[in-house]
């Protein structure tokens, strides 16, 4: 962009700041933007606890960044996803526990306008992107009067009326507590000419689906919330004011800055608990009853803010807001909205079971690759819940014991990331697609083993191969790179063959694009098996050896001499390099590398020691070999490991049952 375009934009935005939102200079955050802000919104909205709507008035901009010249703009109305049962949301959604049409949700736009004033309610039409579908409205489509030249400025007001549905999933309320979210019209992303895989400029603006979760540009929000003041409010933002009416009206503005939603929620009953990691002030929102569970809450989350800190970059704004919803509230549970998150605990949680804490770290993580990085989940979901819960399984193993950061019991112990490796080698659809689908495309409830499990078990793959150090070095890397970017998946493993070559050298980086096309973009699976061990004597010194010298280890003095042969076979499609680890009798080890190329690979040696075992990939570097079992091999099997493991899981359902008698 010419420089005399930057300048004009940054001053039309400050203007259009200056004039639409209501807060005194001195209250507002004052740093310099992260992100290049290209839309911005200021929404003045009232809830009606009674009839379940929000009521708003929204100024709005788009910049037009690009060099494009743009007839359009393209909006997200996602509540309407809850209009009917024809909605391609509800079509999507036959297994979850939706109400029929008693309950339904939407959103109006009632008036619609540019600067000038002219109406635009006639331009406006609905559009279905992804399907076709007459019946959803999720998406609109604005013809401008004039087209936005490179440089401009779009400016919109509207007026609209959401009506929240009773089911919470994502949103929606349950009696009188609310999550209000993908409630407001919100502008698609402006996708230029080389901008991800663009190539030519157009709106990316999907249409609200099932699986599949948000994309958006990084904004300003100013959002005015007025409601009954008995209500306590979470969102997103800073609180800047908050005044309270005679006829008990509560009305509170709040700021965020550089973030890719806004959301809030609202309940008579939350408990507030405030802390504070290093720069950032966090804010707990949770049922008086469960209040106990806040140390956890606050533990996980400093855990999760000291460890990205660490590994991938710093947590740039100054606030974070944490929401455990009551029961009445669960479907609500579990969502990320970048400065503000939903938890999910329950009353009595025994302390050595760490899901509270799993889905803490889980939800704040999403603050980094859904909300600083801000890829498109629609598109390429594995981005961000894979790389989010790839973090997050490390996060919990970290903290809360190697082994042992899921389930930490004197009887069972369950580490995150082998729980993560269960669910995908266990499930049946593990080869059904790859992870380079659309999110509504995957088949069979895939979704989330795929994108979460996967994904994720991809990336310990990829670590178990290039080294943590490394790996750190690509995800700090990334960060620096493509922070407030909107990256693509080339892009990220770009990052990654940067990264490998600066580390590893030229022939290890020419490994990693093959890697990437088999695991992400492949439906193979990795298996490999040793699948003989044989020991044959041999009279005086005969033999060769196929890679290591064994014998002259030994010297010649011994009259017997054996010829062993280990045999290892590769059972999937995916080839990755494998340590294999081959023990002899005498004790002595030797360590062989294979590139995994063929079907099969033998290793003989001749000396007076005999093959006792045989292990591949005795550090478990590859975790996405699906079965361990096949493994190992040895001469002489001790059958006591696996009576023991037995005697454990018996005591674990045992103990477990007890509890639930309680």
């Amino acid at each position: 962009m010419q420089i005399d375009q930057l300048f004009m934009r940054k001053a039309v935005s400050v203007l259009f700041l200056s004039f639409t939102f209501s807060i005194a200079s001195s209250q507002v955050i004052n740093r310099e933007p992260l992100s290049e802000r290209i839309t911005g919104y200021t929404i003045d909205a009232s809830l009606d606890p009674v009839t379940k709507t929000v009521t708003g008035n929204m100024n709005a901009y788009w910049v037009n960044s690009s060099g494009d010249i743009v007839p359009d703009i393209h909006m997200h109305l996602y509540m309407n996803a809850f209009r009917s049962e024809e909605t391609t949301f509800r079509k999507e959604s036959d297994a979850l526990p939706f109400p029929g049409e008693l309950y339904p949700g939407w959103i109006d736009v009632l008036s619609f306008s540019d600067r000038k004033g002219t109406n635009l309610l006639g331009r406006m039409e609905y559009i279905s992107p992804d399907d076709g579908n007459p019946y959803d409205k999720t998406v609109i489509r604005v013809s401008l009067p004039e087209p936005a030249k490179p440089g401009d400025t779009v400016f919109v007001s509207l007026q609209f009326e959401t009506k929240l549905p009773n089911v919470t999933f994502r949103t929606g309320y349950n009696d009188d507590f609310f999550f209000v979210a993908q409630w407001f019209p919100k502008f698609g992303v402006y996708e230029p000419a080389g901008m991800r895989y663009a190539i030519k400029g157009a709106w990316n603006c999907h249409q609200f689906h099932a699986n599949s979760e948000f994309y958006s540009n990084h904004s300003v929000y100013e959002v005015t919330i007025s409601l009954p003041s008995e209500y306590v409010v979470g969102t997103c933002g800073m609180l800047i004011s908050e005044t309270v009416t005679g006829e008990g009206i509560k009305t509170s503005v709040y700021r965020a800055e550089d973030i890719v939603d806004f959301a809030w929620t609202a309940w008579p009953d939350f408990t507030v608990i405030k802390d504070k990691w290093k720069h950032v002030d966090i804010t707990l929102l949770i049922p008086p009853e469960r209040s106990s569970q806040a140390e956890r809450q606050f533990r996980a989350v400093k855990n999760a803010l000291e460890y990205f800190n660490n590994k991938v970059g710093p947590y740039p704004w100054p606030h974070l807001t944490i929401v455990d919803p009551p029961m009445k509230g669960a479907g609500a549970g579990g969502m990320e909205y970048t400065t503000m998150f939903t938890t999910s605990s329950f009353f009595a949680v025994p302390g050595f079971f760490y899901l509270p804490e799993q889905v803490t770290v889980h939800e704040f993580g999403h603050a980094y690759f859904m909300g600083i990085l801000a890829t498109n989940e629609f598109e390429e979901p594995w981005l961000d819940e894979g790389i989010n819960s790839f973090f997050e399984q490390r996060i919990m193993d970290h903290y809360y014991g190697p082994g042992f950061g899921f389930v930490n019991h004197p009887v069972l112990k369950i580490s995150a990331k082998e729980f993560s490796r269960k669910t995908y080698i266990n499930s049946n659809a593990r080869q059904i697609a790859s992870n380079g689908e659309y999110s509504w495309n995957y088949p069979l409830d895939s979704y989330w083993m795929l994108n979460y499990s996967k994904a994720s078990v991809i990336l310990h793959t990829l670590m178990g191969l290039t080294g943590e150090d490394t790996m750190d070095d690509i995800f700090r890397e990334y960060y620096r790179k493509w922070g407030f970017r909107h990256p693509s998946g080339k892009n990220f493993m770009d990052v990654v063959n940067e990264v490998v070559r600066k580390n590893h050298g030229e022939t290890f980086s020419q490994e990693i694009n093959r890697f990437f096309d088999q695991t992400v973009y492949g439906t193979g699976i990795c298996d490999y098996s040793v699948t003989c061990i044989a020991n044959k004597k041999v009279s005086g010194l005969q033999g060769k050896t196929d890679s290591t010298n064994i014998t002259a280890a030994f010297g010649d003095e011994k009259d017997t001499f054996y010829t062993s042969v280990a045999t290892i076979q590769r059972e999937g499609e995916v080839i990755l390099p494998v340590d294999v680890l081959i023990h002899f009798d005498d004790g002595s080890e030797v360590t062989e590398k294979w590139d995994g190329q063929g079907r099969y690979k033998e290793y003989s040696y001749t000396g007076p020691a005999r093959i006792q075992w045989v292990k591949i990939d005795p550090l478990f570097k590859i975790s996405m070999d699906i079965n361990r079992v096949n493994n190992s091999e040895t001469t002489d099997p001790d059958r006591l490991p696996l009576r023991r493991l037995f005697h454990k899981l018996t005591l674990f359902i045992q103990a477990c049952l007890g509890f639930m008698l309680l």
